[in-house]
């Protein structure tokens, strides 16, 4: 598991789909699962979760990626998940965390 956190400020709207822009043109596998939106008042609140094929690990890794916003106040928080190929144990988490860098480079960028 990967994970990262960041409070940020901007449009909800265009934010998001920054966010879906970036991790599915991030990798020729990557793609869209499912996804939830719900807004009470000012306060906005979309998961997305997205999967792709991990080369490294040779199986499949996801990312929940959770955006809060109200108003131009946002939260983001993504976490990765699988590309793990032990039973009993987590090895090779670079899948994870290469998945989870495309995100990254968007937000930063």
């Amino acid at each position: 598991m990967a994970k990262y956190e960041k409070h940020l400020f901007g449009n909800f709207d265009e934010f998001l789909q920054k966010i879906s822009d970036s991790v599915l043109n991030g990798s020729m596998s990557a793609s869209y699962e499912d996804g939830s939106d719900w807004t009470s008042g000012e306060v906005r609140c979309a998961v997305r979760v997205f999967e792709r094929y991990s080369a490294m690990g040779g199986n499949r890794v996801s990312m929940n990626v959770t955006l809060v916003g109200k108003g131009e106040e946002l939260f983001l928080t993504a976490i990765t998940s699988g590309g793990s190929q032990a039973v009993f144990w987590k090895i090779n988490t670079m899948g994870e965390e290469a998945f989870l860098q495309t995100l990254i480079d968007a937000i930063n960028s």
